[in-house]
């Protein structure tokens, strides 16, 4: 694995035409109920709804036209393949979706609606894997995994570029760990452009493979996530995690509830939808995960694919 900035800074420049600049939302009533001072980078109001969009439109246009012209696939529990699917269709070539059972059914109408062929799986990393190899067999498609992939990390990454283009004095960098493409592009970005700036990853406590992985040294694999926040539902990938441990500071882990009560209050203040996996960093933040007081904190807001008609707070 050789990714660097300059493969992330030339991600920027090949998916500019392709996605959005997120703006950076500020509060003053959350800022002093912290005691810091926060800015939340609006993944969550990128094409397709989460920051996946970067990754995988960098995958899709970094491919020869004759490798485009096999199709991609991958398999995604939804922003992924919704961003597969979206930047395939831009290209004009096919993109091929497995998908878990249990995946929301707002981000399985969202890979629909891009021309995702989907094919369900049991809600397993072992179907998942077995069922995309498969697919990969038969119809000799270009392999654009969710995570893994350099490309899509390097995409990824671009995202703390922005931010520390519009907030350069940040002392800290909070980001979301399932699998660590974002976590891995952004570590490499923030910590290359400014060394002192510390960057921690944030996952939930009933998902909690990164920050066992961090303290033993070792990918711990994970073998159950009864977490709400489905996008974080996965054991973290090699190349990820050895990128975590050089340039991660730290991995702290945040309860439900306070994931859930993140997520309410960021959509009472700011005003905006973000989804359970979205909200965990801000959720480390309420929990005093980590000190904030007297710092400057960017939160990557990772999406905003949110089932309206089954809100976390609303269930009996």
């Amino acid at each position: 694995m050789s990714l660097d900035l300059a493969k992330i800074e030339a991600a920027h420049e090949r998916i500019r035409p392709h996605i959005r600049r997120t703006p950076v939302l500020t509060h003053a009533a959350l800022d002093a109920a912290c005691g810091g001072q926060l800015f939340f980078k609006c993944e969550n109001l990128q094409e397709v709804g989460a920051f996946k969009a970067r990754g995988a439109t960098n995958a899709v246009f970094s491919l020869s036209d004759a490798e485009a012209a096999r199709g991609v696939a991958t398999h995604s529990s939804g922003n992924h393949a919704a961003a597969l699917a979206r930047a395939a269709r831009l290209r004009g070539i096919p993109a091929y979706i497995v998908m878990p059972s249990n995946s929301p059914q707002a981000k399985i109408r969202n890979v629909e609606s891009y021309g995702g062929r989907i094919t369900l799986c049991a809600p397993t990393q072992q179907a998942r894997e077995e069922t995309c190899a498969r697919i990969v067999r038969e119809t000799g498609a270009v392999m654009v995994h969710p995570f893994t992939d350099e490309r899509v990390m390097a995409g990824q990454g671009t995202a703390v570029i922005e931010l520390l283009e519009d907030v350069p004095d940040l002392d800290l960098v909070l980001c979301p760990v399932g699998g660590g493409g974002l976590l891995a592009g952004t570590a490499i970005a923030a910590k290359t452009l400014r060394s002192a700036l510390r960057v921690f990853a944030v996952e939930p406590a009933a998902a909690g493979d990164a920050a066992e992985s961090f303290r033993a040294g070792h990918i711990v694999p994970l073998t159950q996530a009864a977490t709400i926040a489905d996008g974080l539902r996965t054991t973290i990938g090699a190349p990820n995690f050895a990128i975590m441990q050089r340039h991660v500071d730290g991995v702290v882990t945040v309860s439900e509830s306070g994931i859930v009560a993140a997520m309410r209050q960021l959509w009472e203040t700011l005003h905006i939808v973000v989804e359970t996996s979205g909200a965990v960093p801000y959720a480390a933040v309420t929990e005093k995960k980590i000190e904030v007081a007297g710092k400057r904190v960017g939160l990557i807001l990772t999406g905003g694919n949110v089932d309206l008609d089954a809100l976390p707070w609303s269930k009996s």
